[in-house]
């Protein structure tokens, strides 16, 4: 299976392809994988764990997923550096090309010196068919596009550009930049392409109504909205408990702090909207209506790629009573996360 990664030389990506090679060399075994689990075992027989990796980025362009890889490991050691020198020779033999980052907030300074499509100067048109261009040569019948780059802001709505086919392509020959992002562009060269799409971001992705338009008229799966890896999983793990024995939530407080690049980008106001809509929403999904809610996140250098999330839980049960809960989640995010891009 090839496997085109938005966000290619990100830990998340690299530590999914080091992983993906390992995996494939016997020299690590599957823990982690929810696609090893029972009821999944049948998929093996079809999508055996043999992959060829392909993508974009605006970083690193020089440097191979070997490079990036160590560059990240040389931060966080997620893991033993055994396994990547062990890969190191399919690694080095992985490049990703120039990719788009438009609209993807001023978080993105972060990355300091980046190379993109709008940097020079192509039109909306025109950075479609380049990432049309390089996902056409890379792909095969067997092939998805999964967006792991940062999170964007939230997106500005159009009903005129976003809400129809019609409309979105009428936005890309009229170079409307302003109403489109990253993640869009990339959902809709892949479902143009007939390519599966997965967004593993809260960006928007696939799920405005011209591109659920365009996967159905294609035939094309897609999905996706935010990987819920670790704070948002133990949420989503304990609201339906609250459900079942009919206990009401009345507040729910969650504060994140996290290292790496991630934080830095989620550290500005802009691209930290989207997250904090993701992680409420949930809530309101789930239970069926919407608690108080207090959501932040904050940067935290020394941290590293670990995320630490506190909460606080107050709800209600019989005879009125109010109780609490709190818990701690302290979790590697690209250790959770990178299974979950191979699934």
């Amino acid at each position: 299976m090839k496997v085109w990664l938005v966000g290619m030389y990100g830990i998340v990506a690299t530590t999914a392809i080091t992983g993906a090679m390992a995996i494939q060399r016997n020299i690590v075994d599957k823990t982690g994988l929810v696609s090893e689990m029972g009821p999944f075992k049948e998929i093996a027989k079809y999508a055996p764990l043999q992959f060829e990796f392909g993508g974009h980025e605006i970083r690193l362009l020089d440097k191979s997923a070997y490079d990036a890889a160590l560059y990240h490991w040389k931060e966080i050691k997620h893991y033993d550096r055994d396994i990547l020198e062990e890969v190191r020779e399919d690694l080095e033999k992985i490049r990703a090309k120039v990719g788009t980052a438009l609209n993807c907030g001023s978080g993105i300074e972060e990355f300091g010196e980046i190379k993109t499509l709008e940097s020079e100067d192509l039109s909306l048109k025109e950075i479609i068919e380049r990432i049309m261009e390089d996902m056409r040569k890379f792909a095969d019948e067997n092939t998805v596009v999964i967006n792991v780059a940062s999170t964007e802001p939230v997106a500005k709505y159009s009903k005129e550009y976003h809400s129809t086919l019609e409309g979105f392509e009428r936005m890309i020959d009229e170079d409307k930049k302003e109403y489109a992002t990253a993640s869009m562009l990339y959902a809709y060269a892949a479902l143009k392409l007939g390519i599966p799409y997965g967004n593993f971001t809260p960006s928007s992705g696939s799920s405005i109504p011209a591109l659920k338009e365009l996967a159905l008229k294609n035939c094309v799966p897609h999905a996706g909205n935010d990987g819920k890896t670790g704070e948002t999983l133990v949420k989503t793990t304990l609201a339906p408990m609250f459900s079942y024995r009919n206990l009401r939530i009345v507040g729910w407080m969650s504060y994140n702090i996290l290292g790496d690049y991630d934080g830095m980008v989620l550290n500005h106001q802009d691209n930290k909207e989207s997250k904090v809509i993701s992680k409420d929403s949930t809530l309101e999904k789930m239970l069926g209506y919407s608690p108080y809610t207090i959501t932040d996140i904050k940067f935290f250098p020394s941290l590293y790629d670990n995320k630490i999330a506190f909460d606080f839980i107050h709800f209600q049960g019989f005879l009125g009573r109010k109780m609490k809960m709190h818990f701690i989640w302290d979790g590697i995010d690209a250790i959770l996360a990178a299974p979950l891009v191979l699934d």
